[in-house]
C-alpha cells in the first residue's frame, strides 16, 4: 500500500458520506459530468479519417449545445420525477436525431435517465420502459441518422441503453437484498432482546418464588416456636430452651437458603457463590423434621421409588409441599394434622398435601391473583404451570384442605429421568 492509501481512502468515504447526505448534489455532479462528456463527444467524428475517428474536425452548433445543456440539466431531478426525465430526456434526443445530419450524443442524458428509473421500479417495469426506449432510440438512429443503418453508432445507441436498464436493475435488485439482510438482523436483535427480557422476568419471578417459599415456611416455625418459649419460659425453663433451640435451628435454616437462593445473582466467579444442591426431595425428611417440631404432625407416604426428577422438578415438587405445610401450620388450626403423599403415576408424579384442620375457602381468582394476605398458592400454580403440570387446591369434605400437583418425570426437552 502506497503512502498515501490510507488518506485517499478516508477522504473517499468522507465524499461519499456528504454525498450521501446530499444527494441534489451528487445529481448536480452527475448532471456536470455527462454535460462534458457530451460535450466533448460532439467534437469527435467517427468517420473523420480512414484511420480512424478524429477530434476537433466537427463542432456543434448552438443549438445543440442548448440542448444538451436542457438533457443535463434535467438530470439534477432524477430522483424526484425519474420517469418524467427520462421522457424529457428521449424527445429531445429524438428531436435531435430527425433535426441534425450529425447530431451530438445528446442521447447520453436518456441512458442515465433510464439507469436511473430501472433502479427505482419494479423489474416488468424496468423491461417495458428500457424495451420501448431502446426501440424508439435506436429506430431513430437508424432512420434519420447520417450513417447506415447498421453502423456501429446506431448499435451503440441500442448497447448503451440495454446495458443501462441491465445496471439500473442490479443495482436495484442489491439495494433490496441488502436491505432485507438488515431488516432480517434488526428482527433477530429485536427477538434476541425481547426473549433475553423474557429470560430476565422469568427468573425474576422464580427467585421471588424462593424467597416467598423460604421466608414464609421459616418465618411460619420461628413464630411458632417462639410463641411456645414464650408461653412456658417461666414454668417449664426446659421446654423453652427446646423451643428455642428448635428457633435458632429454623432461622439458621432461612438464612442459609436465603444466601443460596439470592447467591444466584452473584457473578460466576464470586468466591462466595453457593455450590450447595437445590433442595429436593431427596431432603424432604428433614423438612417435615421441621414441622414436627414445631408442632405439626406429619406423616409421609411415598410411591416413588428408583424415581429421579429433573432438577427443575424436583424443586419444584419440594417447594410445594414446603408452601402447603406452611399454609396448614399457619392457618389449619393448633390441632391439625397433615398427610403428605409422593405417588409415581404413569410419566407424570403426583404431590398430595391433605389436612384435617378448620375448613378454608380459596378466591375464585386464585389462578390469578395471590390469595388475600400472601402469594403462597399463587406460587405453586405458577410453577406447576410452567413445567406443564396441572394444580388443584380446595377444601375438602368434612373439614380441611386439600392441595394436589400432577408434575412431568421429563424435563422440557423432553428427556426421561427415570
Amino acid at each position: 500500500m502506497t503512502p498515501t492509501g490510507p488518506a485517499t481512502g478516508t477522504l473517499y468515504a468522507r465524499l461519499r458520506d456528504w454525498f450521501r447526505a446530499h444527494p441534489l448534489a451528487f445529481d448536480a455532479t452527475i448532471a456536470a459530468g455527462a454535460l462534458v462528456a457530451m460535450i466533448a463527444g460532439s467534437f469527435t467524428d467517427p468517420h473523420g479519417s480512414p484511420d480512424g475517428p478524429t477530434f476537433g474536425d466537427h463542432s456543434p452548433d448552438v443549438w445543440s449545445v442548448l440542448i444538451m445543456i436542457a438533457g443535463a440539466a434535467a438530470l439534477v431531478m432524477r430522483r424526484r420525477s425519474p420517469f418524467a426525465v427520462l421522457a424529457f430526456t428521449v424527445t429531445i434526443s429524438l428531436f435531435e436525431l430527425v433535426n441534425d445530419n450529425r447530431p451530438a450524443p445528446i442521447a447520453m442524458s436518456a441512458v442515465v435517465a433510464l439507469y436511473t428509473v430501472a433502479s427505482r421500479t419494479d423489474r416488468p417495469t424496468t423491461w417495458r420502459v428500457g424495451l420501448v426506449t431502446m426501440a424508439v432510440l435506436t429506430a431513430a438512429a437508424m432512420v434519420f441518422g447520417p450513417t447506415h443503418w447498421y453502423a456501429q453508432e446506431n448499435l451503440g445507441v441500442f448497447a448503451w441503453t440495454g446495458m443501462a436498464a441491465a445496471a439500473g436493475d442490479a443495482v436495484r435488485s442489491r439495494r433490496a437484498f441488502v436491505d432485507a439482510i438488515r431488516e432480517r438482523a434488526e428482527r433477530a436483535e429485536r427477538t434476541r432482546e425481547e426473549e433475553a427480557g423474557r429470560r430476565v422476568a422469568e427468573e425474576r419471578l422464580r427467585i421471588a418464588r424462593d424467597l416467598h417459599d423460604v421466608v414464609a415456611h421459616h418465618i411460619a416455625l420461628v413464630n411458632v416456636q417462639a410463641g411456645v418459649a414464650a408461653h412456658v419460659m417461666d414454668k417449664r425453663p426446659d421446654q423453652a430452651k427446646e423451643a428455642l433451640a428448635h428457633v435458632r435451628e429454623a432461622s439458621r435454616s432461612a438464612l442459609d437458603e436465603l444466601r443460596a437462593t439470592v447467591g444466584l445473582l452473584r457473578q460466576s466467579g464470586d468466591p462466595e457463590a453457593p455450590t450447595e444442591p437445590a433442595p429436593g426431595l431427596a431432603v424432604l425428611d428433614g423438612l417435615l423434621d421441621s414441622f414436627r417440631k414445631a408442632g405439626l404432625p406429619v406423616a409421609l407416604a411415598r410411591a416413588d421409588e428408583g424415581l429421579t426428577l429433573p432438577a427443575t422438578v424436583d424443586l419444584a415438587a419440594y417447594r410445594i409441599v414446603q408452601e402447603a405445610l406452611t399454609n396448614v401450620r399457619k392457618h389449619a388450626g393448633p390441632d391439625a394434622k397433615a398427610e403428605v403423599s409422593i405417588v409415581r403415576v404413569g410419566r407424570t408424579v403426583e404431590i398430595t398435601v391433605l389436612d384435617n384442620g378448620t375448613p378454608r375457602t380459596v378466591p375464585p381468582q386464585a389462578s390469578e391473583q395471590p390469595p388475600v394476605g400472601g402469594h403462597g398458592l399463587l406460587g405453586m400454580r405458577e410453577r406447576v404451570g410452567a413445567l406443564g403440570g396441572t394444580l388443584t387446591a380446595a377444601p375438602r369434605y368434612g373439614g380441611g384442605f386439600r392441595v394436589q400437583a400432577i408434575l412431568p418425570v421429563t424435563s422440557r426437552t423432553g428427556e426421561d429421568r427415570t
